[in-house]
């Protein structure tokens, strides 16, 4: 369980790169390293575990049910905040997506981000295409469409014109 979950950080935080634009707080990374922690210290509880029950010491026994209980607790507590917070963390994430939005143009390295994650996430926009309307650079282009990273992938001549939904 240790490894998986240091293969589990390890891979958010190679991910992080991809995405870096949209999670410009500086705490984005902390469940990863906490992913990390975590595994580390379940590998130390493991190697006690075994060690008290190859031993067969109660001290030792006790001492893991105990560090056991700890932790047990500790995942209920994160459970219960994760859920009372989880409408900030989507505020603030949709916030910052629509700050990265509004500085497209096609050649900046937040457009090359935008269009990254439209086309990995088949997605347009923060929550539609129509999110687009609202930003400086279909304004500027003035021909009602959105990027080509928002056409579906199977859609050969897309050319991301708003009267055409059906493509995006």
């Amino acid at each position: 369980a240790a490894a998986g979950l240091s293969y589990v950080g390890g891979y958010v935080i190679n991910t992080y790169k991809s995405y870096d634009n949209f999670l410009q707080d500086k705490y984005a990374l902390l469940p990863a390293v906490i992913i990390i922690c975590v595994a580390v210290v379940m590998f130390i509880i493991g190697l006690i575990g075994c060690c008290a029950t190859f031993r067969e010491s109660r001290v030792g026994l006790g001492l893991f049910l105990a560090i056991i209980l700890v932790i047990f607790i500790a995942e209920v507590s994160a459970f219960v905040l994760a859920f009372v917070y989880r409408e900030k963390v989507k505020t603030d994430v949709q916030g910052t997506m629509h700050s990265v939005f509004e500085k497209y143009n096609g050649n900046n390295p937040e457009s090359a981000v935008v269009d990254y994650l439209q086309e990995h996430l088949h997605c347009c926009g923060v929550k539609n295409y129509s999110d687009w309307t609202t930003t400086q650079w279909f304004n500027s282009t003035g021909n009602n469409s959105v990027p080509l990273s928002c056409c579906k992938q199977n859609m050969k001549n897309c050319t991301g014109r708003l009267d055409q939904p059906q493509e995006l």
